[in-house]
């Protein structure tokens, strides 16, 4: 049986726990390989080389892009790396051969980003392609930097491990994302040596450019389709569960065994990815399952996603959502009976690059809900001088979702959860396909939302 498995940034700065969990667990000399690891940038340095994902503050990249001190930035970096380095020196990394390699990749780096200054000065190219390929070349260190050591550590405890290196630093090879993967692998005899590549891959088409920051679960998703995984395996830090246990405690949320790729899917709608939504596909396709672990309770199955599995019996399996949403909405007295009103209010939003989550209308009123960030407000601006009136609101979504929810019952059930801690219902959504209800809320009521579905609809006495 041949896995692809991907381990998350989190896990990876917790190697030891990696090692003894993930690698080493349960296995013998004869059930140490046929297994693809894909790693991540040890945790928050993808943050450090680009921008924070979650609060947007600026890495490297930035300090490039404003044409500030890029390479002292860099240097920086580099001294964080090397203290990353030491910190694994007592789960058996060779400190000296790995801050050589860190080291002189960085220089190569800064070769590089050089370079493109050069060519930036010169006035002959459009400088956004300019700036792409600087954040691919950034992006790329993080996961080189962890997927060489993890190499080293494994080969340091008599484990034969092979680095699979994607990132291309050192051939200019004119290569797409899947070419590059298919020639990486070939030739390898999974039995015997322990592959470990990183989750960034070179390509013609930029990964960065296509995918953003979900680029290391598709590299993962491309890795397992190329190799016709029977099983492709996400080590995260938590399980996939009935709610975030951080909000409803751990006590109180269970973890999900089995679900679909429906699902998955709602869940990265909200932001709560249990893998990157294009990176689902490809596996969905090829009829891969994926089966999410929790590195720090290895004995525990995990959760299994695949294409048709349907809850034998009717039940709520995750309640989900995201406090960092806006809705707005377009109400005009002329809009009832008028054919394509809603057109013009797409055009919008596709001139601006920005999807909806939810949508609800009425005779003279549409209702959206988009995420909460500034270039929905700039395109909102816009709006409000082309339609008869527009009502912006921050709010929350809360969404109760599984794979068998078709019944009667269970919109009663969350609507009186709600109602029952006193709050309300803004607005709501549900699909003929009848695998999620989303309730928009007041902002400051999500926690309160997330505990009171996941005890009226997931926790049974």
């Amino acid at each position: 049986m041949l896995t692809v498995e991907k381990i998350g940034g989190t896990s990876m700065s917790q190697f030891g726990d990696c090692l003894n969990n993930i690698i080493k667990r349960n296995r013998t000399e004869l059930t140490m390989y046929n297994r693809i690891f894909v790693v991540s940038a040890y945790n928050n340095v993808t943050n450090w080389l680009l921008e924070h994902k979650k609060t947007g503050e600026p890495g490297v990249y930035s300090k490039f892009l404003h044409n500030e001190e890029y390479e002292i930035a860099l240097d920086e970096l580099c001294h964080k790396l090397l203290s990353i380095n030491q910190s694994l020196v007592a789960v058996g990394l060779n400190v000296t051969e790995a801050n050589s390699f860190i080291t002189y990749r960085i220089e190569q780096a800064k070769t590089y980003l050089s370079s493109m200054y050069q060519v930036l000065a010169s006035g002959y190219v459009e400088k956004s392609s300019i700036y792409l390929a600087a954040r691919e070349i950034l992006a790329s260190l993080g996961e080189a930097h962890s997927a060489w050591n993890s190499v080293n550590i494994l080969n340091n405890h008599g484990i034969n491990a092979t680095f699979i290196d994607l990132c291309g630093f050192n051939d200019n090879e004119m290569l797409t994302i899947d070419e590059r993967i298919h020639k990486a692998f070939q030739g390898i005899d999974y039995s015997r040596t322990l592959c470990v590549a990183t989750g960034y891959t070179k390509g013609i088409e930029g990964i960065m450019r296509a995918f953003d920051r979900g680029y290391s679960e598709v590299t993962f998703s491309k890795i397992a389709v190329e190799v016709k995984a029977d099983e492709a395996v996400i080590h995260k830090e938590y399980h996939l569960s009935s709610a975030d246990p951080k909000l409803v405690g751990v006590d109180k949320s269970i973890p999900v065994g089995k679900t679909n790729y429906i699902i998955a899917d709602q869940l990265a709608d909200v932001g709560m990815e249990a893998i990157h939504p294009k990176a689902a596909k490809p596996l969905e396709l090829a009829g891969i399952k994926i089966r999410i672990k929790n590195t720090f309770e290895p004995d525990h199955p995990g959760t299994v996603i695949s294409n048709d599995y349907v809850s034998p019996e009717p039940k709520i399996e995750i309640v989900s959502g995201t406090d960092r949403v806006i809705a707005f909405e377009v109400h005009d007295p002329l809009m009832v009976g008028e054919v394509g009103y809603d057109l013009k209010i797409m055009q919008i939003m596709e001139k601006h690059h920005i999807s909806y989550i939810l949508k609800s209308t009425n005779a003279n009123s549409i209702t959206m809900v988009l995420w909460d960030k500034p270039h929905a407000h700039k395109m909102l601006q816009e709006m409000k001088n082309l339609v008869y009136q527009l009502t912006v609101k921050p709010v929350a979504l809360v969404c109760a979702m599984g794979t068998n929810i078709a019944h009667p019952g269970f919109l009663y059930k969350a609507a009186k959860a709600l109602s029952d801690n006193n709050i309300n219902i803004e607005c709501f959504g549900q699909s003929l396909k009848q695998v999620n209800m989303q309730f928009v809320i007041a902002r400051e009521r999500y926690a309160d939302a997330v505990i009171a579905l996941n005890d009226a609809l997931c926790i049974h006495p």
